[in-house]
């Protein structure tokens, strides 16, 4: 039950930041008509980021194979995963800051494993959730209204 309400003030959240993106007023009626699935969402992000990780690992063996003419020993295998991470981070991080900004079949491809997720983690917000969303969202938004989106 409590889980079901997190996943409420879930679907609030992006119902209302889909609001805000779209230019119209933080009303309840603005925000209830919006679409439940955000392709920024952190749940993509998540997704987004154990794929980019593996596709990132998959090359690891393969390198040391051609350079050196054997695999490396694990521990070292798991010392490169770790110092990749950064590079890994920032691949996952533009990806899903592109896929905000565009819409076409490569964004598609990558925002669709994190919102097939996002079906089981956002759930459609009553009104009061949606009231509570919009004043949090509020409490957020610069003053000079310079984020970008």
């Amino acid at each position: 039950k409590d889980i079901k309400r997190t996943f409420q003030y879930h679907g609030a959240e992006h119902k209302t930041i889909f609001c805000y993106e779209s230019g119209l007023e933080l009303t309840v009626e603005n925000v209830r008509k919006q679409r439940r699935f955000h392709p920024r969402c952190g749940t993509s992000f998540l997704v987004l980021m154990l794929l980019v990780g593996m596709f990132v690992s998959f090359f690891i063996d393969p390198i040391f194979y051609l350079t050196i003419g054997h695999l490396p020993h694990v521990a070292i295998r798991a010392v490169i995963k770790l110092l990749l991470l950064p590079i890994t981070m920032g691949i996952g991080y533009e990806l899903i800051k592109f896929a905000g900004r565009h819409e076409n079949a490569f964004t598609r491809i990558i925002s669709a494993p994190g919102l097939w997720l996002q079906r089981v983690t956002v759930l459609e917000p009553s009104d009061d959730m949606i009231e509570c969303a919009i004043v949090a969202f509020k409490e957020v938004i610069p003053e000079d209204q310079s984020d970008n989106f």
